[in-house]
């Protein structure tokens, strides 16, 4: 299908890919989004250890 071409300049904007302007089929990750993207996937999917376990 395609992406959002307005989201994905408002995650350029942000700082968290590289330029989407050439608007080829893949998404550059800045360092900064890779650890967003890392942190926020750890915050929603990743079931945190009890302690003890």
């Amino acid at each position: 299908k395609g992406f959002d071409w307005d989201v994905l300049n408002r995650l350029y904007e942000r700082g968290f890919v590289e330029d989407p302007v050439n608007r080829t089929k893949s998404v550059i990750f800045t360092e900064e989004g890779l650890r967003e993207s890392e942190r926020l996937f750890k915050q929603h999917f990743v079931i945190p250890e009890r302690p003890g376990n």
